[in-house]
């Protein structure tokens, strides 16, 4: 259970990102370059079965706007997509980058289709020097789904949605914020570290930091293994395994 200080925490959560988003953003604050793409594929497991399988997509359609497609499944009957769109606000030439989003979608769950809707902002800035540089990034966006049945501890075609499972379901109301430290000490290899706060209607205020190394295969293919670890609220620690291409 989340304790009371983090329960007072996530209205404030809600309001902060509310106040920061504009016209999804999963694409981070930096732009993709005009013509250039990005397709990524991941499982995240957790260590009670539950799973997310995910394909991901990007597109740079010129110097400030980036297309985006999400594709994913969840080992309890959730399958959801969504296409969003990402504007650049600054002109690319300072050290600070801020971007705004929208997404529309939906899910398919028990013989039912939802729409969905996603808006949000980023800021993000690189670095060099320290642990040979990186970079460091906010993110911030509240995904909206239609009106659905209780789904806690309901039994349906033998399947039951309840305790940990439940968060890997699309609840009506999501407030994510992410806050992302990336090192690139060596060359080939990224440490990436995130810590990520989330409010969900159904399950309330939850923490958790997420830790990757992503290895350079060569040519456009990297590999990404992972780590997520909760520190408050439901949730159990999962695995992550992921490929990426850039091309």
């Amino acid at each position: 259970m989340p304790s009371k200080g983090c329960c007072r925490l996530a209205p404030l959560l809600a309001v902060l990102v509310l106040v920061l988003a504009g016209p999804a953003a999963e694409a981070g604050p930096w732009p993709r370059a005009p013509g250039t793409k990005f397709l990524s594929l991941s499982i995240e497991r957790d260590r009670e079965s539950n799973s997310y399988t995910g394909l991901y997509a990007e597109y740079g359609m010129d110097a400030r706007n980036t297309l985006g497609f999400e594709l994913g499944h969840t080992n309890v009957g959730e399958t959801s997509a969504m296409i969003w769109w990402q504007r650049a606000l600054d002109d690319g030439s300072g050290p600070n980058r801020w971007v705004v989003s929208m997404g529309l979608g939906g899910f398919s769950r028990d013989g039912h289709t939802d729409p969905v809707g996603q808006i949000g902002a980023a800021w993000g800035r690189g670095f060099e020097g320290f642990m040979g540089g990186g970079w460091m990034s906010v993110e911030t966006r509240v995904k909206f789904a239609a009106s659905q049945t209780e789904i806690e501890e309901e039994e349906e075609e033998n399947v039951v949605y309840e305790g940990d499972a439940l968060t890997y379901l699309t609840p009506e109301v999501t407030a994510k914020a992410e806050a992302t430290l990336g090192l690139k000490p060596f060359a080939g290899i990224m440490f990436i570290n995130q810590l990520r706060l989330e409010h969900r209607d159904d399950t309330g205020f939850s923490s958790k930091l997420a830790t990757s190394v992503v290895r350079d295969l060569g040519g456009p293919a990297k590999l990404e293994l992972g780590l997520v670890a909760p520190i408050s609220g439901p949730g159990e620690a999962a695995i992550r395994l992921g490929t990426w291409l850039e091309f």
